[in-house]
């Protein structure tokens, strides 16, 4: 008999164990694939207005994919052969060479490389479309996209598990080599023994989580965090680690002690799935750990950047809330550009050209606006009624009414958005003709004009705005240093590139001139938000499969091992309804609590640094709760398939 035809009998003999691993290479490469393809479609990158930086990002992210796929392959390689060591042992007994057994597997593996590399591709292929459309919805763009298979995306492709083939050959070997002919005369599985637990320690570990969340939920503002930074980082890390390793080192250990010393144990089926449990904590508490804190790791990745998606378009609508606004120059130049944005494809919805007093600070810009460095050094005096009157225009309920000498700053991007109570109102003094104490009403987190603007560079600098009463305007004006600003409000402002553009180029010939788009940033924010929120999602779909095997091998394993056990229980009379019910509470213990922790040590972490640090979007909690649900079913879904592939394994005839 050939090598050729032993590796095809070998197939055969374990189509099972075969069609789990070439399952793994076909989703391997049909992830590799779509999201390759992505980065040569020309009707995706046609569509972008920042090509370079999409292209460069899906580059950075296909690396990571990258180290996913190898991560779960390489893990699905191991299991598979160590499923087969008391295979190659027999095979060295008959008198087969190491390389003889090693030139075996690599036929095996690039029969498995081929076959997946052909099927994913293929897969991969229609798939590449399906996300490139909802990559385009993602961006708010209208470009359909077609089916294709880009030459350099298929031989990226194949270059990446051509590598890959040769890696598993090299693993395959090193297994081989290490195989020793007394195994075949040691029983396949060891057992393992109780680990000893302490109710201390059990405890510790408790105490160590709960250290955790409380520094978590503290709050940035409080002197924990002011003073010693650095050390409650470390300490949480400590905490929410060692804590969880703990937990299911001990916790668990002791509290399937403590069940055990029930008066009730011995009633019902409690016997049977704990003692196997508290023989398999030793052996499961690296995987345990691992599972917690790697769900927690993908909920939280998913999360933010859900999060960071959903505040974009917020966002940018705040920092540069006018689609058109620039310092006024000469009225030839006015003209000219009034003509440009007429004879664009954006008609005109208003246009308003508006007055402000520009004014130096002599107090402390930090009264007024928060990271004053982001401001420009004068103050723009604004009246309360040319404010309202474009405010109207917005749709925006941010009106003001003052009287006298009071005044609102205009802090948009504020940590600390205040309206200061009758007696406590600061004072934040300005010299314009003349020197004038305002006194702060409100410290309020929204723009008048916003960012100053760059095609290329995107945001700049910000006007510090001032909102002071139409009477202290009026009386204020006839000495002062003015500015005019002509604000315009067009249709489809966030596919203005090519005006804006043009607008800038004309602007900017006047030194230091203000000039503000809101295309200028839209395309470049949504388009990076909208391309790291795919790719975490991609990596989240990876993460999780990469879990899955982790899981699923385990459990796989388990079952084989306790085949014999199972066997015993069915010839003292425990029906397969009982074998069932066992089974389930047996995978519900190893299920349940990394789930549990998974989703506290992420919710803490996105409630209190994330959710906490965004004001005015309410939504945003029932999202991430949603995206917790989402994660809950597919671990339900996990759950459900190891029960039923559990109770099939060990109900297999040996």
């Amino acid at each position: 008999m050939s090598l050729l035809d032993l590796t095809i009998r070998n197939v055969k003999r374990n189509f099972r164990l075969y069609t789990i691993y070439l399952i793994s290479m076909i989703i391997g490469v049909i992830i590799q694939f779509t999201f390759s393809s992505l980065m040569f479609n020309e009707d995706l990158t046609n569509a972008l207005q920042n090509r370079k930086n999409f292209q460069t990002g899906v580059a950075v992210a296909s690396v990571v994919i990258f180290l996913f796929i190898v991560f779960f392959i390489l893990y699905a390689n191991s299991f598979f052969m160590r499923q087969r060591k008391k295979e190659f042992g027999m095979y060295l007994l008959y008198g087969l060479s190491e390389k003889q057994i090693t030139r075996m597997v690599f036929y095996e593996t690039l029969f498995i490389s081929i076959l997946s590399l052909v099927t994913g591709v293929l897969l991969g292929g229609l798939l590449s479309k399906l996300f490139g459309m909802l990559l385009m919805k993602l961006m708010q763009y209208n470009q359909p996209i077609s089916l294709n298979f880009p030459i350099e995306a298929i031989a990226f492709t194949t270059g990446v598990f051509f590598l890959l083939a040769i890696v598993i050959s090299i693993q395959s070997y090193l297994t081989v080599s290490r195989v020793q002919l007394t195994e075949l005369f040691h029983a396949k599985q060891k057992m393992e023994k109780p680990i000893r637990t302490s109710g201390l320690i059990a405890i510790f570990s408790l105490l160590l989580l709960g250290m955790a969340y409380v520094l978590i939920s503290s709050g940035k503002e409080t002197a924990v965090w002011q003073d010693y930074s650095k050390i409650s980082i470390v300490a949480i890390a400590i905490g929410i680690i060692a804590g969880t390793y703990l937990f299911f080192r001990q916790f668990v250990g002791w509290l399937l002690q403590m069940i055990s010393r029930r008066k009730t144990y011995h009633e019902g089926n409690t016997v049977l799935w704990t003692s196997s449990l508290r023989f398999q904590i030793q052996g499961n508490t690296l995987n345990l750990t691992f599972i917690s804190l790697f769900s927690a790791a993908i909920m939280l990745m998913i999360c933010f950047f859900t999060i960071n998606y959903k505040v974009q378009f917020a966002a940018v609508e705040r920092n540069l809330p006018n689609d058109l606004a620039f310092h006024s120059l000469d009225s030839a130049t006015n003209h000219k550009i009034d003509e440009l944005i007429k004879g664009s494809k954006h008609d005109i919805r208003f246009h308003l050209k508006h007055e402000g007093i520009v004014a130096s600070p002599t107090t402390d810009m930090n009264v007024a606006f928060d990271n004053p460095e982001y401001y420009t050094p004068d103050v723009l005096l604004v009246s309360e009624r040319t404010y309202n009157e474009l405010i109207a225009l917005r749709g925006h309920d941010q009106s003001v009414k003052l009287q006298g000498n009071e005044a609102v700053a205009l802090a948009q991007g504020s940590d600390l958005a205040t309206t200061y109570a009758m007696g406590e109102q600061p004072d934040f003094m300005v010299k314009a003709d003349t020197e004038t104490s305002f006194k702060l009403v409100e410290k309020k987190d929204y723009a008048y004009l916003g960012w100053a603007s760059d095609p290329i560079l995107s945001m700049v600098i910000k006007p510090a705005v001032l909102v002071i009463s139409n009477e202290t305007y009026e009386s204020m004006q006839v000495q002062a240093s003015k500015k005019t600003f002509e604000i315009y409000g067009i249709k489809n402002a966030e596919n203005a590139e090519e005006l804006s553009l043009q607008l800038h180029a004309i602007v900017t010939q006047t030194p230091d001139a203000y000039y503000s788009s809101f295309s200028d940033v839209y395309s470049k924010q949504i388009e990076g938000s909208s391309l790291m929120l795919f790719a975490s999602g991609f990596l989240a779909l990876i993460a999780i499969f990469a879990l899955a095997s982790v899981i699923y091998f385990k459990q796989l394993r388990e079952a084989t091992d306790e085949r014999m056990q199972y066997a015993i229980l069915r010839k003292i009379g425990v029906d397969n309804r009982e074998m069932k019910s066992v089974i389930r509470k047996q995978l519900l213990f190893v299920f349940f609590p990394p789930l549990v922790l998974g989703v506290l040590h992420s919710w803490f972490i996105i409630k209190y640094y994330i959710l906490d640090s965004v004001n005015g979007f309410p939504e945003l909690t029932s999202i991430v709760w949603s995206i917790m649900g989402v994660y809950f079913l597919i671990y339900l879904l996990f759950y459900v398939s190891s029960t039923n592939i559990y109770y099939k394994i060990v109900n297999e005839s040996h």
